[in-house]
């Protein structure tokens, strides 16, 4: 129930018990995030590295997670503190080996006394059509999409609890409909949005768990045949593809503006999960 606040006028006060206004709107300090300490795995180039960008020129301090990019990694870092001397790291860790997921969010406290959110955006993606599936494309695909995120949330809870924390899953509108000759990447999804949504349940109420789902946003670095490409933008009910800043945004909205919601999904796609 929302308490009223007396010295609301009489007839705002409905207004009011609606939105929260004169009562206790926002339970957090979550617009500022100014001392925050942010942890993105796969940080060091694409839309990591934009997020990165992003929460630090908020006035976060960030952990940026890299496995093979160590110099994209390092610039990045060098960066970012050329702007504020002291406020990132690059820290390398493979998200395969499950032992050093702990060690990683370890690091990031010992650099900085504090973690408040952790972003798992690292991602394998590639096809894997039926019939040729070896086990170690499972246990990439599965590893880095779905069982890092959950280890890293699971080491990362004592500290998300104590400052009120949030975790960012990275995942993709494909979690809804597989992408063809991606069926482990496309499950993999799936099991990270079901993640998510256990996961608000179980660190709930002091950590909020939300997800974001990319459409067309940046292009596999491998390429991409330009009819592919002009078929999935068509798709979209915008008919054109998005950029990093579009999942910058809805980032910041979900650590800076969003203290009331947790288990969501938001996909920022440009209406393609929506007309498909």
């Amino acid at each position: 129930m929302v308490s009223m606040n007396h010295s609301i006028e009489p007839g705002k006060r409905h207004i009011a018990a609606l939105t929260g206004v004169g009562a206790e709107a926002d339970r957090t300090s979550a617009d500022d995030l100014e001392g925050r300490v942010v942890l993105i795995t796969g940080a060091a180039r694409r839309l990591g590295a934009a997020m990165a960008r992003g929460f630090h020129a908020e006035g976060a301090d960030i952990g940026i997670h890299f496995y093979r990019s160590r110099q994209d990694a390092e610039q990045l870092m060098t960066e970012l503190n050329q702007t504020r001397a002291g406020s990132a790291v690059a820290v390398g860790a493979d998200l395969l080996d499950t032992a050093s997921l702990a060690e990683l969010v370890t690091r990031i406290q010992a650099a900085f006394g504090r973690l408040d959110i952790l972003i798992n955006n690292a991602s394998s993606f590639y096809p894997t059509p039926l019939g040729g599936v070896s086990a170690s494309q499972w246990e990439d695909l599965m590893g880095t999409n779905l069982r890092a995120p959950f280890f890293l949330a699971q080491a990362a809870a004592p500290a998300l609890r104590a400052g009120a924390g949030l975790i960012l899953n990275m995942i993709d509108i494909h979690a809804q409909r597989p992408l063809p000759d991606h069926l482990i990447y496309s499950s993999a999804k799936a099991g990270l949005a079901m993640l998510t949504r256990a996961l608000a349940r179980e660190l709930g109420p002091e950590i909020r768990v939300n997800g974001i789902a990319p459409g067309p946003i940046l292009w596999p670095d491998a390429g991409m045949d330009e009819s592919l490409k002009a078929e999935i933008v068509s798709k979209t009910l915008l008919k054109r593809s998005g950029c990093p800043q579009d999942i910058v945004r809805a980032a910041l909205f979900f650590a800076k503006n969003a203290p009331y919601v947790t288990g969501q999904i938001l996909a920022v796609d440009g209406g393609r999960s929506v007309g498909w």
